[in-house]
């Protein structure tokens, strides 16, 4: 499978596209302010205790209380092989006011606040380093056996009591002995570093922070046939191709700098993919089609025939687009990033072998997931449920929002979204020729693109010598906006308009 990733930062926020075999596999969107507090460590305050749900709420300074299990015993580690985790374990005891150190697994979503835990994990490019978790583990990735166990003793005798682990990761293999245990020595020093900042630390501060999107995705994927990644900021293309150098198992000619006029995201065809991706309706390339609907308890997916109609019988066609279905549902729930429970209706089939044909096709298109997924047998009714961990926020959260107009019953899209169309736009009119761009827009994004400096990166360098002008409507809806050039040396505008320095 051929992969090629996209990375660009710009409006405060960065991004990141997978693409696959040229499907849109994989989005991210991460402001830049506040980043994934997943895997951040924070000082915390328990300000709740419930018995009855053997669970506690610690105040971390976020926006939300966190959730913390008290029985928590240790972390999800069933994708790795390893020793056994020791699962009798007391339960822990805290009191109200008690302080401790969480460390943020889950992310907040809707109403929820964040959960935590507090088995403290650091991560590295090879190992992770596991302070009070008794657990030797190794990526199920990694298949030969006798490396499997050389690589097992060699974390073995790097834990320095019968109380730390280590998880060893994908690209351990590229490593050298000297290179895993210099990576270990200074994942201990950063845990130690960090047990030593929170003696003095105030309740909600940060003692450690992962690395942001890009950086993250570099450090912990690139499997199969890497055909490029492409950057479209310098500062951007600068870290990363620091980073590729230290992990020595990508050619730095595959870090490609885009220096295209225009918005390479929309360039290479990534923005109307990522606008299909935002819509409940899903085609299939035989007719079918999908209908994703989200709830707050889960996520139901409906399969449609469309206009597949088969050439031999009802039961062929049907079992047709189950099939296809099957696929493109792994890929959008991982495009969209979709956790929790999934109930997907497949059009009803009798045949039993049909209905184990289609369950194991979306199991296999499921492996291929990093997140974890568990599929259970088709009911009856020809319903499929299936689980998938929760990794980060969902994709669209940060595209899409609902509707203020009625009632939260439908869905717009969300700022950023609008402003990523409005700054391809812009690009796509001075790369025309043209030294100014006329701009008419809902007058709360343009009040949002002067409060908050979103286009300040742009102003500075590459619209240094352009003009853009912002003439502001009240009736203009929040997604809608026009672009026009023009070349006047005189040119006459409205007296609401406003020239973006």
């Amino acid at each position: 499978m051929k992969k090629e990733w996209f990375f660009d930062r710009f409006c405060g926020r960065q991004f990141a596209a997978l693409v696959e075999d040229g499907k849109l596999a994989e989005f991210s969107v991460e402001r830049e302010d506040l980043g994934s507090i997943v895997g951040n460590i924070y000082k915390g305050r328990v300000v709740n205790v419930l018995s009855g749900m053997n669970a506690a709420f610690i105040s971390c300074g976020l926006h939300k209380n966190c959730y913390l299990s008290m029985e928590e015993t240790y972390t999800d580690y069933t994708k790795y092989d390893g020793t056994l985790v020791e699962t009798n374990a007391k339960p822990l005891k805290l009191n109200v006011g008690d302080e401790i150190l969480v460390q943020v697994t889950m992310p907040p979503r809707g109403n929820k606040g964040a959960k935590v835990t507090t088995h403290l994990s650091f991560v590295g490019k090879n190992l992770i380093y596991l302070p009070s978790t008794d657990f030797l583990g190794i990526s199920r990735k990694i298949t030969d056996e006798k490396l499997r166990v050389k690589l097992l003793q060699t974390a073995e005798k790097m834990r320095g009591s019968a109380d730390e682990g280590f998880i060893v990761r994908t690209q351990a293999p590229f490593a050298t002995q000297k290179q895993l245990k210099a990576e270990a020595a200074y994942l201990k020093k950063l845990c130690l570093q960090t047990l030593q900042a929170a003696k003095n630390a105030a309740v909600g501060e940060v003692l450690y922070e992962d690395e942001d999107l890009p950086v993250r995705i570099v450090r912990d994927s690139f499997e199969g046939e890497l055909v490029a990644i492409r950057v479209g900021d310098e500062e951007l293309y600068q870290k990363l191709k620091r980073l590729i150098r230290l992990r020595g198992d990508v050619p730095e000619k595959k870090l490609i700098k885009y220096d295209g006029e225009r918005s390479m995201l929309k360039e290479y065809g990534i923005t109307p993919l990522v606008y299909e991706a935002t819509r409940p309706t899903v085609s299939l390339d035989n007719g079918g089609y999908l209908v994703i609907d989200h709830t707050e308890a889960l996520t139901a997916i409906d399969v449609n025939t469309g206009s597949y109609v088969g050439n031999t019988s009802l039961e062929e066609t049907v079992f047709a687009v189950n099939l296809e279905a099957a696929r493109e549902i792994a890929r959008q729930v991982r495009l969209r990033n979709i956790g929790g429970i999934v109930v997907v209706d497949f059009i009803d089939m009798t045949d039993e072998k049909h209905k184990e044909a289609i369950t194991e096709e979306l199991r296999a298109a499921l492996a291929q997931d990093k997140a974890k997924c568990k599929v259970l047998p088709m009911s009856e009714l020809c319903l499929t449920e299936f689980t998938r961990k929760r990794v980060g926020s969902e994709a669209m959260s940060f595209l899409i929002k609902p509707c203020e107009h009625c009632g939260g019953m439908g869905e717009v899209h969300e700022d950023i979204f609008t402003l990523m169309r409005l700054r391809a736009a812009i690009l796509d009119c001075f790369a025309d020729g043209y030294n100014a761009a006329v701009v008419e827009l809902h007058e709360g994004i343009m009040h949002k693109i002067l409060s908050d400096g979103v286009f300040s990166i742009e102003a500075k360098n590459r619209w240094k010598n352009k003009r853009v002008y912002l003439i502001p409507h009240k009736t203009y809806k929040e997604e809608f906006f026009t672009v026009r050039g023009d070349n006047s040396n005189v040119l006459h505008l409205p007296d609401k308009a406003q020239i973006l320095y």
